[in-house]
Parts: C-alpha cells; sequence; structure tokens
C-alpha cells in the first residue's frame, strides 16, 4: 500500500512539474504586450485614492468600495434573515454540519469575549461576532471578481470595502466609539476618561486594517501588470493574501475590541484602607 501511495505521489508531482513548465514555455513564448493602457504608477494610485475609476451612485460619484460595502452589507444582511428564520428553528440537539459550522463560529468570539472582559460579555461578544464577520466576507468579496461600470463606460472588478481608507476609518472611530460608550456606562466619567488615554486606538486600527488589504491589492496589482506573471502566480498570491489578511484581521480587530472593552467596562477596584489600631 505505502508503494503505490508513493508511485501516486511521484506521478502527481511529476505531472504537476510538467504543467508548470509548459506554462513558463507559454508566458515566454508569448512574451510582452505591445503597450500597456495605463502606467504602474496610475495604476498602484488608483488603488489607493480612486482618482480615475468612479462610479455613478444614484447620480453622485463614489468610489468602487462604496458599492462593495452595500453588497456586502445586503448580503450578510439577507443570510442572517435567512439563516434566523430557516435554520435556526430547525436546529438540533445532535447538530449537523451546517449547525456546527454556525455554534463554532458563534463560541469562538464568544470564548473570546468572555476571556478579555469577564465582567460584561453579551454585548462584546455580539459586537465583535458582527464586525469579524463583516472584516471577512468583505476581504473575500474582491475575490468574487464582481464586475461594475464606471462612470466612464468600461467594466471593472470591485476592490474590498476595506480598501478604502474612508471605510477602514469608519471602522476604526466605530469601535472607538462602542468602547467609550460602554465605559462610560459602566463606570460614569471616569470609564470615558480611561478610555480616552488611548487616543490612538482608532487610528492604529484604522491603518491596520487598510495598510493590511492595500498590500494585498498593490501587490496583486503588481502582479497582474506583468503579463510574465499574469498567468499562473496571481491564482495564488491573491488568493492567499485575500485569504491570510481576511483571518489575520478579523482576528486582530475582534481581539483589540474584546480587551479594550474588557478594560473599560472594569469596576473599578476599591483600596482597602487599613484601621490604624491601638496596640494594647
Amino acid at each position: 500500500m505505502k508503494e503505490k501511495m508513493t508511485k501516486g505521489k511521484k506521478i502527481f508531482l511529476a505531472v504537476w512539474i510538467a504543467l508548470i513548465a509548459v506554462i513558463i514555455a507559454l508566458i515566454f513564448i508569448i512574451g510582452l504586450p505591445p503597450g500597456e493602457t495605463e502606467s504602474i504608477k496610475e495604476v498602484m494610485k488608483d488603488g489607493v485614492l480612486h482618482d480615475l475609476n468612479k462610479m455613478n451612485f444614484f447620480g453622485i460619484r463614489v468610489n468602487p468600495a462604496v458599492i462593495s460595502a452595500y453588497i456586502v452589507t445586503a448580503a450578510l444582511l439577507l443570510a442572517a434573515v435567512l439563516i434566523r428564520v430557516f435554520a435556526v428553528p430547525r436546529f438540533k440537539d445532535v447538530p449537523g454540519k451546517f449547525q456546527c459550522v454556525i455554534e463554532k463560529l458563534v463560541e469562538f468570539f464568544d470564548d473570546m469575549a468572555k476571556n478579555n472582559s469577564p465582567h460584561k460579555t453579551g454585548f462584546i461578544g455580539a459586537y465583535i461576532f458582527s464586525a469579524g464577520v463583516y472584516i471577512f466576507f468583505s476581504t473575500v468579496f474582491e475575490l468574487f471578481g464582481v464586475q461594475w461600470m464606471t462612470d466612464a463606460g468600461h467594466s471593472m472588478s470591485l476592490p474590498a470595502p476595506l480598501a478604502d481608507i474612508n471605510a477602514a476609518i469608519a471602522m476604526g472611530f466605530t469601535t472607538f466609539g462602542m468602547i467609550l460608550i460602554s465605559g462610560i456606562v459602566a463606570n460614569g466619567p471616569k470609564g470615558g476618561l480611561k478610555v480616552m488615554k488611548d487616543f490612538s486606538l482608532p487610528i492604529s486600527m484604522s491603518f491596520r486594517l487598510f495598510g493590511a488589504l492595500l498590500s494585498g491589492l498593490l501587490v496583486t496589482e503588481l502582479v497582474y501588470y506583468s503579463v510574465k506573471l499574469s498567468f499562473v502566480l496571481p491564482v495564488v498570491v491573491g488568493v492567499l493574501f485575500t485569504l491570510l489578511h481576511a483571518i489575520i484581521q478579523t482576528y486582530v480587530l475582534a481581539t483589540l475590541a474584546s480587551v479594550f472593552y474588557g478594560e473599560a467596562v472594569e469596576p473599578p477596584k476599591k483600596k482597602n484602607r487599613k484601621k490604624k489600631g491601638k496596640e494594647s
């Protein structure tokens, strides 16, 4: 049996090596095209600022990421309604595959909330769950290659919503606002002042999200720009970068939000006052 498995692996590896060799040979035979429509500088700049490719949204010129954000939000809300109406009532004591996935996902964020903010876990558990799901699926969204018409009349793939600096800033400040309000509600003005000490938190969250997603976008654009690299490599680079960023950024934001929330709602420690007694 082991010899058969070893032979099978060798044949599989040989086929892949031959296929890669043929693809590389074809790449060098085809060569570069006569010219590019955009310079690499314009491609990279538009990936950051979205100056060239704007889209019409009910008469308003917006960045492509705005359209992406609305699509992702609508899809997640629709999925949530369908799961709640049709799937949740059918959940059983012995869970099926879909129920296991949902329960494990909820347990993951719930355990993170309990570990990082043990005093009040209900709200932060729901928040990091919703924020984490949004970050993950909004990052993975660019893999689907959804096409949309620009105001110039040509089609382009919609980017990840958080690849726009405005969306990343909105996510960072929303999370900070949630932590600030929770601190005030739990501990009054002192709780708010405690949160305000970390004034750099929304900026760091925003630029962490934006920088991570943008780096993947720019690397993929750079690979796609060269025909010699645009046959096999973009598939590997695009999928790996996107999935890696989706998982890492979801985990990082959920962890930071739950940790800072736990610190904000933590009850103030009472100082032990020692009564001075007279020695008898």
